[in-house]
């Protein structure tokens, strides 16, 4: 999430000054391009690794700053939410092992990570969302305590001015508003960089976007959120949905997203796409610059750029152009902010291996985007891989291909060359470019967990088969095995504790009446659905009673079918009622304490969900 000693620009002089530090900045990047003091003769790559941290009931834990500590290594930093870490790899020059250093230090940091987790009764799992994550893990009081995190907050809920909404629809549909940016810290990723030389930045970021939705296509692992089946990759529309600032105007109007493909192909520059950033998106956060850049360069120095640093970590472009400073030589680098977490670490490095060598085996027919493709073309590509992945259509060279196609005969042979051209060993290239090919051939992470969950409900509750969707990728990820090689979710093994809240297991999908409907027309759906409670509700969505199947029979016997009366004229109105946080032990007793079989979940008076005793029984078992 970027540089932690931040603050809110709160006052108009503050402000003034950090944006013309910004301004400053943006002439001093021009200066070191114009003079050639960015570094050219040299490619580096390196990588962040996000990832999830559960409890023993394969839940989020919230301990992710006792693990931190625990940990002890610079490597490690805090995440958006208290279930969440990130490893940041040390960057290592390409060249022809550099793909087996990166895998080797990313599964020791990650073998480090496991072991102070366990200390602390928690497991780590990589993947791009959490199966097993609920509402409860979105409230604010699981936010890290951080000033940087705090701060975004505040600066995007100002922006925005009202609650953020969020709406995705794939197999099912969820539509729900949130009143802080903890959604995002649903998505975790594996992001990757590579170095690249000044004077080919633009040529080379037009092309990482065009390749962007292939990748991301046979790369996807995020399909699952709240236990909706969405999008194949998830993360690419609830990041933008999840901080998205614009507001809705009766004006027909353009906005750039904060998170966001782009509009256009790349012209000029790096210091182009940074200056329609700052031209677009407005200023949240600022920090003491010590010096200024323009000080720097006249004192012969390379700057840092604090500045636009700063404002481009809150603008989250899926490749983002980068500028470091290392050892007093400057870079310039494209980090890749696609690619989910997960499925395996194997998988991730075959990933980052597949864009690598896509990216330097470039043919030279592509060496002008504009000239190819049209840009709207390249992001439809992106938000069809996002959408439907492998069994996205995309369009190429004006022809609409598979993924499947489009990776075996087009990209992995370009990725070969690429790596070839790289100088990497020939058997780990052979070795990771194997694996995309037999996922392209047999299927990704996203297919396996759908194939999983679709199966896992027809035996199991959807918060069990989702924990043992999450205990089973944990299990895989051990063992480092590639995701194609995944077998069936094993369900019959128990699972290590019981779901404890009531949110966990109350059924969401409600059928409910209001309380003016005819009370004949109610008493007979309950009868062509085939259910014994339905939840009834006045105008505005408020719970005002309950129709049982024993009132329903009642009525039924004693009233014609042209009776005039209402379901309020026999609904109960004397309800049991439990909050979504009940432990599911003190629901059952509850039930069995009125002998009810049937009891409405309310959320601040607002019927959120609804349990039964066939709902229970298993869990008091499990």
């Amino acid at each position: 999430m970027g540089e932690h000693n931040v603050k809110i620009l709160d006052a108009k002089k503050a402000r003034a000054v950090f944006i013309q530090h910004l301004i400053n900045d943006v002439e001093a990047l021009e200066y070191l391009l114009e003079n050639n003091l960015i570094e050219d003769d040299i490619v580096r790559i390196g990588a962040e690794q996000e990832f999830c941290l559960v409890d023993a009931t394969w839940r989020p834990a919230t301990n992710s700053g006792a693990i931190l500590e625990a940990i002890n290594d610079p490597h490690f930093t805090t995440e958006l939410a208290r279930y969440n870490l990130e490893i940041n790899l040390d960057p290592v020059k390409l060249g022809p092992n550099c793909f087996k250093t990166v895998g080797d230090q990313l599964n020791s940091l990650l073998a480090l990570a496991a072991k102070k987790a366990a200390s602390h009764d928690s497991k780590v799992v990589l993947t791009g969302i959490l199966p097993s994550i609920t509402q409860t893990e979105l409230e604010f009081e699981y936010m890290t305590p951080n000033v940087r995190y705090w701060a975004l907050n505040e600066q995007l809920k100002s922006v925005k001015g009202s609650d953020f909404q969020l709406h995705l629809t794939g197999v099912d549909e969820l539509s729900i508003s949130h009143d802080s940016v903890l959604y995002e810290a649903c998505n975790t990723s594996f992001q990757l960089h590579l170095q690249i030389p000044p004077k080919d930045f633009v040529s080379s970021y037009n092309w990482a976007q065009a390749i962007s939705g292939p990748i991301l296509g046979i790369a996807t692992n995020s399909p699952l959120l709240l236990g909706h089946e969405l999008w194949s990759e998830t993360r690419i529309g609830l990041f933008q949905q999840s901080i998205d600032t614009r507001r809705a105007s009766h004006a027909l109007k353009k906005q750039e997203p904060r998170v966001k493909f782009g509009k256009e192909w790349a012209s000029s520059s790096i210091a182009e796409i940074f200056k329609d950033d700052i031209a677009q998106h407005k200023v949240l956060l600022s920090q003491e610059i010590p010096t200024g850049s323009l000080s720097e360069i006249k004192k012969g120095n390379i700057p840092k750029l604090y500045a636009l640093n700063l404002h481009n970590g809150t603008i989250y472009r899926w490749n983002r152009p980068c500028y470091g400073v290392a050892k007093g030589v400057a870079h310039v680098r494209i980090e890749n902010r696609y690619i989910p977490a997960g499925p395996s670490t194997i998988d991730e490095i075959a990933n980052f291996a597949l864009w690598v060598g896509l990216m330097v085996g470039r043919p030279a027919e592509f060496d002008h985007m504009p000239d190819v493709m049209h840009f709207q073309d390249a992001k439809s590509n992106f938000i069809k891989a996002a959408r439907t992945g492998r069994a996205a259509m995309l369009l190429w060279k004006g022809e609409l291909r598979t993924v499947k196609d489009l990776m075996l005969n087009e990209f992995l042979p370009i990725a070969h060359a690429g790596l070839k051209k790289a100088g990497i060993d020939d058997s780990n290239r052979e070795e990771l470019l194997g694996i995309i090919e037999a996922r392209a051939n047999t299927g990704n992470g996203s297919e396996w967990m759908i194939e999983n969950y679709r199966s896992l409900q027809k035996e199991v509750h959807n918060d069990k088969a989702l924990r043992l969707i999450t205990r089973a990728m944990y299990q895989n990820q051990l063992k480092n095995t590639p995701v194609h090689l995944w077998g069936p979710v094993e369900k019959e093994t128990p699972l290590d504790a019981k779901s404890h809240l009531v949110r966990h297991i109350m059924s969401t999908t409600l059928y409910t009446v209001n309380e003016n409907d005819l009370a004949n027309l109610a008493t007979l759906f309950m009868k062509w659905k085939n259910v014994h409670h339905v939840p009834v509700e006045n105008s505005v969505g408020k719970l005002m009673g309950l129709l049982t199947w024993t009132r329903a029979k009642k009525f039924q016997k004693e009233h014609d079918p042209g009776s005039p009366q209402t379901v309020a004229d026999i609904m109960e109105i004397d309800l049991i009622t439990v909050d979504p946080d009940t432990h599911i032990k003190d629901a059952i007793k509850t039930m069995k304490q009125h002998e009810i079989g049937c009891v409405p979940v309310v959320d601040e008076g607002d019927l959120v969900g609804i349990i039964t005793i066939k709902d229970l029984i298993p869990f008091d078992h499990e």
